[in-house]
């Protein structure tokens, strides 16, 4: 029988291995819920089939034909004993596995291999080795200081970024930096540190002043020489008067200056505009009241404005019939236009018409008697249409005859003539102004009563 099959061809061996593994197929479909190792049958009738080689052939002699079938049937065997519906799982690891599966909690979140290994197949990681010059931070410190507003920060030394060499390894992936290594660090230039001052005096704070800032006196008080009252004085302040504020040893002592002379005070007698908004005019004030003297220069202005001229005016308790009150804007515009003191001149008719209770002052409107000789006082008097015309014709007169040197430019382009002049204060134009000696004693009273409205 095997000499029948010598001559078949390759396409009838395939077509007999085709219908052998059909039915081990179908024979293991039937056994597929049976727990048992599957043994396929070989058929060793298949081999008769297979042709023969003739023994007489040489190796070398073999055809390709020869080698195809070979191949053919090695395949067809592994299909046989290996058949494609016998799993392994089902055949080999299931038996095995079946009574410990539940002592193993299930996976519900498996990994996924593949995508794990196809990941990091594809990821590039690369390691460099560089040294850089690089910044490096300045610190900040922070310093109490005394002699600043509590809360208050100062720059007094600004940072200086420092330089370093640094040897690193860096490592990339897929282009990215991801980390780096330190190795070593090598200086180049020391950074410096920012100062910053932070004020710590409540003093300070309470005024919103700073030192070097104008204060100003609550009380007249007297300078020390040093800090405490058993000091030696050095100079007395009037109260409103302001002074610089030079040191703060602690919080209860100062030191300030006044003009030029320095010392110590007591900050409780100490104010600042912030705390007192209105010290800065009683300051002004004050400092032109401390200019007011008997010998004081009448050739000037006083300093004072409007409002206080309606300040000095209104409500004095003599000028019963208001006629001063009335008129302080007069005695204020003769100041400004020609250059004299406007409580010099009020004073002057003050004094002279007894607060404008005299005879001259109410049918002449001449508050100043002006003309009068002592023989015929009231009939020689000038006589004017009202109270203002007279006190800037008495102005221009005292500032062109008796306040001013000759050749002095007054006003309306004109020079004083200076026949009566003996010096720009009260003495001197008492000298020739007025018969009574001590009549510049008693326009100077009623000055300093006028002046002492604005306190």
């Amino acid at each position: 029988m095997l000499d029948n099959h010598d001559n078949r061809n390759l396409s009838d061996v395939f077509k007999e291995l085709q219908e052998i593994q059909q039915t081990q197929t179908a024979n293991t479909s039937k056994n597929k819920n049976k727990f048992h190792k599957f043994k396929p049958r070989i058929n060793f009738a298949f081999r008769s089939r297979i042709p023969r080689i003739n023994s007489s052939y040489k190796n070398s002699d073999l055809k390709l034909s020869h080698i195809i079938i070979g191949c053919g049937v090695l395949i067809v065997g592994l299909a046989v004993f290996f058949p494609k519906n016998t799993s392994f799982t089902q055949s080999y690891a299931k038996e095995e596995t079946v009574e410990k599966i539940s002592e193993y909690e299930l996976n519900r979140h498996r990994l996924n291999m593949q995508s794990i290994i196809s990941e990091n197949t594809d990821m590039d990681r690369v390691k460099e080795q560089a040294t850089e010059e690089r910044e490096v931070e300045f610190k900040t410190e922070y310093n109490n200081n005394p002699s600043l507003p509590k809360g208050e920060e100062i720059i007094t030394q600004d940072g200086i970024v420092g330089k370093e060499n640094v040897t690193v390894i860096k490592t990339y992936e897929n282009g990215n930096f991801i980390e780096e290594t330190i190795l070593s660090k090598e200086s180049i230039i020391q950074p410096t540190s920012k100062l910053i001052d932070v004020g710590t005096s409540e003093f300070l704070a309470k005024h919103k002043i700073h030192i070097g800032d104008t204060m100003y006196f609550i009380d007249n008080a007297n300078l020390k020489k040093e800090a405490g009252d058993d000091k030696e004085d050095v100079a007395e302040i009037k109260k409103y008067l302001d002074v610089k504020l030079l040191e703060l040893p602690n919080e209860e002592w100062c030191k300030v200056s006044f003009d030029t002379v320095e010392g110590y005070i007591k900050t409780s007698n100490l104010t600042s505009s912030y705390t007192t908004p209105n010290i800065i005019d009683k300051n002004r004030i004050q400092k032109l009241l401390i200019k007011v003297n008997i010998d004081m220069e009448l050739n000037k202005a006083s300093g004072l404005t409007l409002n206080d001229y309606k300040k000095i005016f209104t409500g004095l308790p003599k000028d019963t019939n208001k006629i001063f009150q009335d008129n302080y804007t007069a005695f204020y515009n003769a100041e400004k236009k020609y250059n004299i003191n406007g409580i010099f001149l009020a004073s002057i008719a003050i004094h002279e018409s007894g607060w404008g209770t005299s005879q001259i002052a109410n049918d002449k409107k001449n508050l100043f008697g002006y003309g009068s000789y002592d023989a015929t006082p009231y009939e020689s008097s000038f006589e004017f249409e009202d109270y203002s015309e007279g006190i800037y014709t008495v102005a221009k007169s005292l500032v062109k005859y008796y306040l001013n040197p000759s050749g002095t430019k007054i006003y309306d382009g004109e020079t004083a003539a200076a026949w009566y002049y003996n010096g720009p204060s009260l003495k001197g134009v008492n000298t020739r102004y007025a018969s009574d000696p001590e009549w510049h004693l008693k326009v100077y009273s009623y000055m300093e009563t006028l002046y002492n409205k604005l306190q």
